[in-house]
């Protein structure tokens, strides 16, 4: 059934807040720098931001005398009043700001154009405000950055303003306090504390994944494929580059070019691949297939690459090149319910692993670009809805959200501070059978279309290590960690049954480090804390007379003196577990 938003009125009364907070900013930036120029402020889903052309980068004190302005703005209760202007009245309005006047050259011809303003400030604007100033309850200004105008390095570098609004002051103090919490858990922070990965200007945006990294995506491959094997489907490795044809015969060439890399090769035009599917489809299309083949499910851990300005690439969760748990599903029409059912299945026992249990799900329906035809892209929506009403689960239609080649479904799980992470994702596609002319054998003898499901489950394993880094703050799950054990002797006589010790975890499959620096007992556990490793095994004489060890948990809880035994098999079930 489609599910109810978060109360829309609430949302509504948040983005007009926000929104009349970006124009009293902008008031008081002018006040503050009259020379500067105001370019665009729009809302965000946790607050507002303003880009300002000005002759330096704003200061911690510029913006502490903006905060100050903007809360004598906000008490003395100024009214908001919107008006329609003809272009010529408008181009005149913004004279000598040329952000402003292209960005009214692009309203088409016919379209109303609009200016909203309060006390003496007035800006080009579509409106959604509050009724006063006043209504901006409780605000805070956060930060500021370079942008360039309109998101375009070739364009000129301007100052950003960040801000966030709210209708009450305990909501502030709630948002400001999930920053504080995300700060502590930034995995830009924390991946580089726990030696997982990093990144070097040679590669820009591009993360090179170290050892102990690498245990992490590895593990996540060896659940995924595990998975694989119980679901039926049959991994392949396809190249890298294609010739150009093949992204234009896809439709990628015309909707997703500006997201690519090209290269020229014997004097011919290739495209580094960003997404499998064209490769899947000349692999299905290389035979001929029964009705009885299908469905054919072609799994690729293929590394993908996809061009993201600089201005919006973050640590792990927006890269150039990544991997995604990505699959594609050729299946007969009739098998469409059954195959994403079969799919939803997976990705809950997937997600299990992870805890994650609070799902919200979204169908998102055709963007303004896309290729097909308006009646394949009304069949297939209406045939992921069916499934989902057919489902039980609850969901939201989002308009406009759906890939280029098709509508979609895609799965979003909080994290442990509320944040929420688009994951998983399932995309119907009647075009790209069409496209590739893919065909199979119908029981009667005819030849039929089959259909495309394109789906991930964690998405981008890259993004998926930055968002578990994140929910847990670094103190990932034994089975995950790269180092599991630590093994922590007292003293140098210790050592050598802490080298029996270690052997023995690790010949049931643990990975454990040996601790034998000259550090004191207690460095060398908060040495392990540090690096968040699930258990430390303490030796001293006495452990080591007992054949035993002293077994505390990163969280530093003791849970006394075990045999050895004991606690290799303990740890090795746990891990196997992957609780």
């Amino acid at each position: 059934m489609p599910r109810k938003s978060a109360d829309p009125e609430l949302i509504d009364l948040r983005k007009r807040i926000r929104h009349s907070a970006a124009h009293v900013l902008a008031e008081s930036v002018l006040k503050l720098f009259p020379k500067a120029k105001v370019t665009i402020g729009p809302p965000t889903d946790d607050g507002f931001y303003y880009d300002f052309d000005v002759d330096r980068p704003f200061t911690t004190e510029d913006l502490e005398k903006i905060s100050a302005l903007m809360q004598e703005s906000i008490k003395a209760n100024h009214q908001f009043h919107e008006r329609e202007v003809d272009r010529d009245v408008a181009l005149k309005l913004v004279a000598g700001n040329p952000y402003k006047q292209e960005i009214i050259e692009g309203i088409p011809e016919g379209e109303k154009i609009t200016f909203a303003g309060h006390a003496e400030f007035e800006d080009l604007c579509r409106g959604g405000h509050v009724h006063s100033t006043r209504e901006i309850r409780a605000f805070k200004l956060l930060s500021t950055a370079g942008a360039y105008w309109r998101g375009d390095e070739r364009n000129r570098m301007l100052q950003r303003v960040y801000g966030t609004a709210w209708e009450s002051k305990d909501g502030l103090e709630k948002y400001l306090h999930q920053i504080e919490e995300a700060e502590k858990r930034d995995h830009r922070k924390l991946g580089s504390e726990l030696g997982l990965y990093l990144f070097d200007p040679s590669a820009p945006a591009s993360p090179f994944f170290l050892p102990k990294g690498a245990i992490v995506y590895n593990e996540l491959v060896a659940l995924l494929k595990r998975l694989y094997r119980k679901y039926g489907y049959s991994e392949v490795i396809t190249p890298q580059i294609f010739l150009a044809d093949l992204w234009k015969r896809s439709g990628h060439y015309d909707n997703y070019k500006e997201n690519m890399y090209f290269v020229e090769v014997d004097d011919r035009e290739f495209g580094v691949k960003p997404m499998n599917c064209p490769g899947h489809a000349l692999l299905f299309g290389a035979s001929l297939h029964s009705y009885r083949d299908l469905p054919v499910r072609f799994a690729d851990f293929g590394r993908l690459h996809r061009y993201e300005r600089s201005g919006v690439t973050h640590g792990l969760t927006r890269v150039r090149t990544f991997v995604q748990d990505d699959a594609h599903i050729f299946c007969a029409p009739d098998q469409i319910a059954a195959e994403i059912n079969g799919f939803i299945a997976f990705l809950r026992e997937a997600y299990s692993v992870f805890k994650f249990t609070d799902i919200r799900v979204a169908l998102s329906l055709r963007p303004e670009k896309r290729v097909g035809s308006d009646e394949i892209w009304d069949r297939a929506e209406a045939a992921l809805g069916e499934v989902l009403d057919g489902s039980g689960l609850e969901y939201e239609r989002m308009p406009g959200e759906g890939a280029f080649y098709g509508p979609k479904i895609d799965f979003f799980v909080p994290d442990a501070i509320g944040r929420e992470w688009q994951l998983g994702t399932v995309q119907l596609d009647f075009s790209l059978p069409q496209r590739f002319d893919l065909e199979y054998v119908a029981e009667d003898g005819s030849r039929q279309r089959p259909v495309v499901i394109h789906r991930a489950t964690l998405g981008s394993l890259e993004r998926f290590i930055g968002v578990l880094i994140e929910h847990t703050a670094g103190a990932l799950p034994l089975w995950l960690s790269p180092v599991q054990v630590a093994v922590i002797p007292i003293t140098d006589r210790n050592t050598a049954y802490g080298h029996e010790v270690r052997s023995r975890l690790m010949h049931d499959g643990l990975r454990a480090d040996l601790y034998d620096s000259n550090d004191r007992m207690n460095a060398k556990i908060r040495a392990a804390q540090l690096q968040k490793v699930p258990y430390m095994l303490v030796i001293g004489d006495r452990e080591q007379a007992a054949g035993q060890v002293a077994v505390r948990k990163r969280s530093g809880e003791d849970l006394g003196a075990m045999g050895l035994n004991d606690v290799a098999v303990m740890l090795a079930a746990e891990a196997a577990e992957r609780s």
